[in-house]
């Protein structure tokens, strides 16, 4: 008999175990981070005392809402557990305006009839980058004191304010961590953080193309010789084509989707890489 009940952080062995048999890049820094900002909104599957499924949600204010680390184990598939799961973070989120998640082609055909609605195509990139194909940066490290007005930068780029989810990002990742400014002006930044497969490369936020090359640059110079990926926006060509010069090739396509208004969308042009299908 398999029942439902919320997480804790005595799980996270448990959905780490799920996310190696998926081959995902979650380590257990990230389930913690769900349970700090979700204590009530991240879900297990339960058989026989056992943790075959996950799904976790996180709240960004009244702006929207996010679903993702949709887990089940695959001894456990084609039981109907995950859209369980799924039902069980919508009823949490039933109150909030808009939902949204990043879905792989299969998972797309699942939202779609939950009444989810495409907004926009992302590529997950894979590569390993020689410093040789990178062009000078101009961008520096961030440091603490750059949080406040980073957070303040993204807020109407990503549509939300996400200031305790880039600090932590920041405290983590400080290598990947850039900034680029002009007279106390940010142009874009770019964090990244360690996981269990690859280094994961993203937020990369940026008013224009040049400068998110700049940050990627900066960030993939402590790359080198290392398996990276990037979930990168597929709005501009020219970012496309400078990723493919730099030998990253597309793992899998997603697809941004929400349901309800998004009277929040942000800039999305200006996002050109996210911080992950779990996070938006």
């Amino acid at each position: 008999m398999i029942f439902f009940r919320t997480m804790t952080s005595a799980d996270i062995r448990a959905g780490l175990t799920l996310c190696r048999s998926a081959k995902w890049n979650q380590v257990s820094r990230d389930w913690e981070i769900f349970l700090r900002l979700s204590p009530e909104g991240c879900f297990v599957a339960v058989n026989d005392d056992k943790i075959v499924g996950t799904v976790t949600t996180v709240r960004y204010q009244s702006s929207f809402s996010w679903i993702g680390m949709v887990l089940v184990d695959p001894n456990y598939q084609r039981q109907g557990i995950g859209m369980k799961l799924l039902n069980q973070a919508l009823e949490v989120l039933e109150n909030e305006d808009t939902i949204k998640l990043d879905a792989t082609p299969a998972g797309r055909e699942v939202y779609l009839k939950l009444k989810f609605v495409d907004e926009y195509g992302i590529s997950r990139m894979n590569a390993i980058v020689t410093p040789d194909r990178l062009p000078l940066s101009k961008a520096r490290p961030v440091n603490k004191n750059d949080l406040l007005s980073l957070t303040g930068f993204d807020r109407t780029i990503f549509g939300a304010n996400r200031s305790q989810l880039l600090e932590w990002m920041w405290e983590g990742g400080k290598s990947y961590a850039f900034i680029l400014e002009s007279k106390n002006e940010i142009h874009g930044y770019c964090l990244g953080r360690e996981g269990y497969n690859y280094i994961h490369l993203g937020p990369v936020v940026a008013r224009d193309t040049e400068i998110a090359k700049q940050l990627l640059s900066a960030a993939l110079r402590n790359c080198t010789g290392k398996s990276v990926i990037i979930d990168a926006m597929r709005f501009e060509n020219e970012w496309m084509e400078w990723l493919d010069s730099l030998g990253f090739t597309e793992l899998r396509p997603l697809t941004r989707m929400y349901r309800g208004s998004n009277q929040f969308p942000g800039l999305p042009e200006k996002q050109f890489a996210i911080l992950g299908p779990e996070f938006g």
